[in-house]
C-alpha cells in the first residue's frame, strides 16, 4: 500500500511576528511547508495529509495546484489532537509517517531509514537526536536500553532532564496502530494538551517495539519558530548545497555568499563569484563564470561563457563563449547565440540574437529577431509596445545600427544595411543600404546663451 504522511502546520507561529503563517515562511526561496511536500513525494506519498488551522486559506491557496488532502485542526489541542483529526482519512493498513511543516531540512536519506523499521512490521520508527543543551525538548527514557517513553520537559523529574536523547517529534506508526490508541489518547498533563508522544508509552505497555533512528546531521530536526532560527537554518542549508557543489568540482570564491534557490546542474570549471543567487533549475555548461551579485533563474547558459557582475538572467538560454554584462537584464524568451556581446545596461526581451551579435551599451531590445554579426549601437531601442500589441523587429545579418537609433516596430533591416546615429527607423530598410532619419541641423551665428538673473 502507498505511503501515508501526515505534515502538522496548524500552528499560529506567534514568535515570528508576521502576517504571514509560518509554514508559509520561506526557505531558500519557498515556503517550509514546500519542503517538507517535496521530501514527502520523493518518498513516494502520492497525496500527502497537511493538518491546517491557522492562516488555512493563505496556506491552501499557495498549494491550490498539489495533490493534498487538507484536514482542518480548528482548535490547537496538542500533536496528538492534531493527527486524531487526520484519523479519517487514514487507511486501516499499512504505514503513516507523521512530519512538521516548520522542520524543513530533513533528508531523503534519514526518513528512509525510519520508513524501513515501521513499514511491513508492527513496530515505531521514532527519530531522536541527541543534544548538548536538550532544554526544551521532550526527554527519550529508556529502559534496559530500550525506548520506553518521553517525557515532556514541563513534566519531567530532575533525573529526567538530564537526559540529552531528545525527541523531534518525527514518528512512522502501523495505520493500525494509530486507529487503535489515538482515541484513547488523555491530556493529564500540565498543558492540557494530548500529546502524540504519549504513543511511546502506550507501544512499551503492549509489547511493541520502538526503534530509535538519528538523523545524519542535527540541524536536519531543527523546527523554526522565529525569524532568528529561520534565517540560521537558511546559512545551514545554503552552506550545505555551497559544499556539495564543492565537492562536485564547482569554484565558489567564498562560500558563505552564495545562495541556492533550486537545482544547479553544471559542467566542469564552473566558476561562482560572491552574492551569486541560483534560482529555480540553472544549467551552467563547462566552463561558465558567474560574476559577483548576478541572479540566475531557470535559464541554461552554455560553455565558456563569462557573466559578468550584477547582471540578471531569467527564463533564457545563452550559447557557447558569449560575454553578458555586467549590469545586464536578459528578460525571459531571450535566445542568445554563441559568443553574443551584451553589455552594461542592456535588456533584452523575447529576443533571438544569432551567433556573434552584439549589443555593448545602453540597449533595449524587445520582441526582436536579430541575425548574425550585427552591431546594435549604443542608446538603441526597440519601440515594440504600442500600448495595446507588441510588435516585432528584424534586423538581418552583418546589420550596423547607429547609436541613439529608436526602431518603431514592426520594422524590418534586412542583411548589411546600416541606420545612421540618432535615427528613427519607422520603414523597412533593404539590403545593403543606409537609412538615415533626423532632424536637420540648424547653426545660429552670434547666439547668446541665457544668463541666470540675479536680481530675484
Amino acid at each position: 500500500m502507498a505511503l501515508q504522511v501526515v505534515i502538522l502546520a496548524a500552528g499560529k507561529g506567534t514568535r515570528m511576528r508576521s502576517a504571514l503563517p509560518k509554514v508559509m515562511q520561506p526557505l531558500a526561496g519557498k515556503p517550509l511547508l514546500a519542503h517538507v511536500l517535496d521530501a514527502s513525494r520523493t518518498l513516494g506519498a502520492e497525496r500527502p495529509i497537511v493538518v491546517y488551522g491557522h492562516g488555512g486559506d493563505v496556506v491552501q491557496n499557495a498549494f491550490a495546484n498539489d495533490a493534498i488532502d487538507w484536514v482542518l485542526q480548528a482548535e490547537q489541542k496538542g500533536t496528538g489532537h492534531a493527527v486524531l483529526v487526520a484519523l479519517p482519512v487514514l487507511a486501516k493498513k499499512g504505514s503513516t509517517l507523521i512530519l512538521y511543516g516548520d522542520v524543513p531540512l530533513l533528508s531523503v536519506s534519514t526518513l528512509q531509514r525510519l520508513l524501513a523499521v515501521c513499514e511491513g512490521k508492527n513496530e515505531l520508527g521514532l527519530l531522536t537526536v541527541t543534544l548538548d543543551n536538550p532544554t526544551g525538548y521532550g526527554r527519550i527514557v529508556r529502559e534496559a536500553g530500550k525506548v520506553s517513553r518521553i517525557v515532556e520537559q514541563k513534566d519531567a523529574s530532575a533525573d529526567e532532564l538530564l537526559i540529552k536523547e531528545v525527541n523531534t517529534g518525527i514518528l512512522c506508526v502501523p495505520n493500525a496502530l494509530l486507529h487503535k490508541w489515538l482515541p484513547e489518547l488523555r491530556n493529564a498533563n500540565s498543558q492540557g494538551e494530548y500529546y502524540l508522544t504519549d504513543l511511546i508509552g502506550m507501544a512499551t505497555a503492549e509489547g511493541v517495539a520502538v526503534t530509535a533512528v538519528h538523523p545524519e546531521t542535527p540541524w536536519e530536526v531543527e523546527g523554526v519558530n522565529d525569524k532568528l532560527q529561520l534565517a540560521t537554518l537558511e546559512r545551514v542549508w545554503q552552506r550545505a548545497q555551497a559544499d556539495a557543489l564543492l565537492r562536485a568540482g564547482v569554484t565558489i570564491i567564498d562560500p558563505a555568499r552564495v545562495d541556492i534557490r533550486g537545482e544547479l546542474v553544471h559542467g566542469q570549471d564552473v566558476l561562482l563569484e560572491p552574492n551569486v543567487q541560483i534560482n529555480g533549475r540553472v544549467v551552467l555548461g563547462d566552463g561558465v563564470q558567474v560574476g559577483m551579485g548576478s541572479v540566475l533563474s531557470n535559464c541554461e547558459i552554455a560553455a565558456e561563457t563569462i557573466i559578468k557582475p550584477y547582471s540578471i538572467i531569467d527564463s533564457a538560454s545563452i550559447g557557447e563563449r558569449a560575454q553578458i554584462g555586467p549590469f545586464a537584464r536578459i528578460r525571459p524568451g531571450s535566445e542568445l547565440g554563441a559568443d553574443v556581446h551584451i553589455g552594461n545596461f542592456v535588456e533584452t526581451k523575447a529576443t533571438r540574437m544569432g551567433a556573434g551579435s552584439k549589443a555593448n551599451h545602453l540597449t533595449y531590445l524587445g520582441d526582436a529577431v536579430i541575425g548574425s554579426g550585427s552591431n546594435i549601437g549604443a542608446g538603441t531601442i526597440t519601440c515594440n509596445y504600442d500600448g495595446a500589441n507588441k510588435h516585432l523587429t528584424t534586423i538581418g545579418d552583418n546589420v550596423f545600427i547607429g547609436s541613439n537609433n529608436s526602431l518603431v516596430a514592426p520594422v524590418e533591416i534586412s542583411s548589411n544595411a546600416t541606420t545612421g546615429a540618432g535615427s528613427t527607423i519607422t520603414k523597412s530598410v533593404a539590403q545593403a543600404t543606409l537609412a538615415v532619419s533626423r532632424a536637420k541641423q540648424i547653426t545660429l551665428d552670434g547666439w547668446q546663451r541665457p544668463t541666470k538673473n540675479t536680481t530675484k
